[in-house]
């Protein structure tokens, strides 16, 4: 059965159905609320949460528009305002010294990547939540501009402009930390 007919199923009654498309479905939930939030307990309740929504809203949906983006949709939704309700200040960089590649073992060089990609994330981290869903949506998640736009509900063209203002303060962010290491 392809997604659609998942969510017949489950609207007849099929608990099974519903539990395959959570299956299906958990994998981008996760990176988008991950992406979106961080690794903490409030992403883990926020994903629970999409699919909750997801369940009681089955009724209601159309199929106007693909599963997978209608509920990437509620995810982002409950993850902008779990970022409403935290108004938090992200972590600071802490900048470490520069590495001799050359003389680096496949293990460290593997280290300094999970160091990179942490850093871009904390990044990532520091944007305002309309710039930060553009980045995971467009950039990490790897939806296209007008799916993007779907998800958001905004036009293609303030995606297209919030991925730019966003892409640049993440320079900005990120030039300090990685100044001479590329």
């Amino acid at each position: 059965m392809d997604q659609t007919e998942l969510v017949a199923a489950a609207r007849s009654g099929d608990h099974n159905a519903f539990r395959e498309l959570v299956r299906l479905l958990e994998p981008r939930v996760a990176a988008t609320v991950i992406g979106m939030l961080g690794h903490c307990q409030e992403a883990e309740d926020v994903g629970q949460e999409t699919f909750i929504r997801f369940y009681n809203a089955l009724d209601k949906f159309r199929c106007e528009a693909k599963v997978e983006t209608y509920v990437t949709r509620i995810a982002i939704n409950l993850s902008l305002n779990e970022l409403k309700r935290r108004q938090r200040k992200a972590l600071l960089f802490v900048d470490q010294p520069e590495a001799d590649l050359e003389n680096l073992s496949n293990r460290e060089i593997v280290e300094i990547d999970r160091d990179t990609q942490t850093t871009v994330r904390l990044a990532v981290r520091q944007l305002a939540p309309r710039f930060r869903a553009v980045i995971v949506l467009r950039l990490i998640d790897g939806y296209s501009t007008r799916e993007t736009a779907e998800i958001l509900n905004l036009p293609i063209g303030t995606v297209l402009s919030r991925l730019s203002r966003a892409q640049k303060k993440l320079k900005i962010i990120l030039e300090p930390v990685f100044e001479g290491k590329v």
